[in-house]
């Protein structure tokens, strides 16, 4: 390897995982979780109070005596126990009908997901290499630097050669208008409902709540308005449009669709992930603007979701956990990536140079939590381990300093759905996590196909891994996806069906 190589290896872990102690808080709140679960508690003290209860009612005294009120009268020597064995009784049955009644009332509901569907645009709408810079030259828009530098760009995305834009950009002159935006949302939206609703045999006016998430283009009426109005829905569905949250939106549609799910019984929840980039489509040549144009392409995900019990036996996947991490805080953070405009009123995304350094940090804490959720105790008792010992050298001002221990996650999870938001990531996660090549081959193979699709990609890339047909009845999948904010979101699905 290369002293070249060497430096840039270096320099990709340095962004993921900091040489730093994890943040105790994070820790804390990770392990909380798991043991702070209430439910649980109650849980383990129902035979408690039942043991008593029956021990109660078969000790031979109570027995005897229970047999006739009147006689216990007759016997004063054991009147008196027997009307304390009886108030036992009494509260001990009081106390457990309480116990099973708030352990049933917190019990969360299962969230199970049935399908979900990505859209496949036409070929026409492909954008080879060709195709994109012969475009981009002739839109008249760029100088030959930002042409250039968008050619170079491509090259090392990760893209390939069959990646889609939608008709408003294609067009000659390009297209980028309220109507065609309308178009690419409505193409997308019909695509990937027509194809679920007809594979699951559920109808538009079965669902009801509806969440739609598309960070860049938010029209009046709604997306999701303009898609009760396509589909002709209920009127008492219940609907949703996040806006501006980014390429890790989908997680975060999810985690609402979770919290509805557990309010509102018996209900099918519509989850609508995509991206809309027509009038996103930067004409400028600010270079840290021209990123998106290289990397953001066409596409979206549809996924039906449940809280029935009956759908159990027929469901995919049961939800296991969702966590979610903002850095919104931090001003470095809150502008990594950064709709604006620029000198000449331009607007496009810029993507800041200490995206990687920033994504990792975010990254750290999102799995500092997740572990204790997910990892075995082998890992954990490893991890606090390492994590005491750094505090103990911090304390003593040891100028000696352990590297961070950085669990094996793929005895947590058999399958990694990492968002394709470019090849840096994936690298970044694959070196870091220690992956193998087949964990991060969906989100490769993902990329290469269809692009950077924003927060549906984790959708493709479970798509991939359902086509490949690797996925086993039991296994775990893990999907993250970063986006602006700065946010990272993940969430874990166990498969149900072989």
């Amino acid at each position: 390897m290369s002293a070249k190589s060497e430096e840039k290896d270096e320099k990709i872990k340095s962004y993921w995982f900091p040489d730093r102690t994890a943040e105790l808080e994070y820790v804390k709140f990770g392990y909380s979780k798991w043991y702070f679960d209430y439910r649980l508690l109650y849980l383990a003290m129902i035979p408690v109070f039942a043991g008593f209860f029956f021990a109660a009612v078969q000790r031979p005294e109570f027995m005897e005596i229970s047999n006739t009120v009147y006689m216990l009268a007759q016997q004063s020597s054991k009147t008196e126990e027997f009307w304390v064995m009886l108030s036992a009784v009494v509260v001990s049955l009081i106390v457990l009908v309480a116990i099973v009644t708030v352990y049933f009332l917190k019990k969360s509901r299962d969230v199970y997901l049935l399908q979900f569907t990505t859209y496949q645009p036409p070929d026409d709408l492909k954008v080879p290499y060709s195709r994109f810079n012969s475009h981009s030259k002739y839109s008249g828009y760029f100088d030959e630097d930002s042409l250039q530098f968008q050619d170079k760009l491509l090259s090392r995305t990760g893209l390939g050669e069959e990646t889609y834009f939608p008709p408003g950009i294609l067009s000659e002159p390009p297209l980028t208008n309220m109507a065609m935006a309308r178009k690419e949302a409505e193409m997308v939206f019909t695509g990937c409902l027509d194809a679920l609703f007809s594979s699951t045999g559920f109808g538009p006016k079965d669902i009801d709540i509806l969440i739609v998430n598309c960070s860049l283009f938010n029209p009046t009426p709604s997306l999701s308005e303009m898609i009760i109005n396509k589909y002709k829905m209920r009127s008492d569905v219940r609907n949703y449009n996040l806006a501006g949250m980014g390429c890790s939106a989908g997680v975060i549609s999810i985690d609402l669709a979770r919290d509805l799910l557990q309010v509102h019984k018996e209900s099918l929840a519509l989850v609508v992930s995509t991206e809309n980039i027509t009038q996103n489509w930067y004409k400028g040549n600010q270079k840290s603007m021209l990123i998106s144009n290289t990397l953001f392409r066409l596409g979206g995900a549809a996924i039906l979701l449940s809280n029935k019990r009956v759908h159990s036996s027929k469901a995919k996947y049961l939800l296991n956990h969702v966590i979610r991490v903002h850095k919104g805080a931090n001003d470095a953070a809150y502008k990594a990536v950064y709709q604006d405009e620029d000198e000449k009123g331009c607007r496009g995304v810029s993507i800041s140079k200490d995206l990687m350094n920033i994504a990792g940090d975010a990254l750290k804490t999102n799995l500092t939590i997740l572990g204790p959720l997910v990892l075995p105790w082998s890992e954990q008792v490893k991890f606090f381990v390492n994590l005491m010992w750094k505090k103990y050298e911090i304390y003593t001002k040891s100028a000696k300093r352990t590297p961070s221990y950085v669990p094996d996650f793929k005895k947590a999870f058999q399958h990694f759905c990492i968002h394709a938001g470019g090849r840096a990531i994936i690298d970044g996660l694959e070196e870091n996590l220690k992956l193998e090549p087949h964990h991060v081959e969906p989100s490769r193979a993902t990329l290469y196909r269809y692009g950077n699709t924003s927060s549906s990609s984790i959708w493709y890339e479970l798509q991939y891994i359902e086509w490949s047909g690797s996925i086993k009845q039991g296994e775990k999948v893990f999907q993250i996806a970063l986006g602006s904010g700065f946010q990272c979101n993940s969430a874990v699905w166990q498969r149900l069906r072989k």
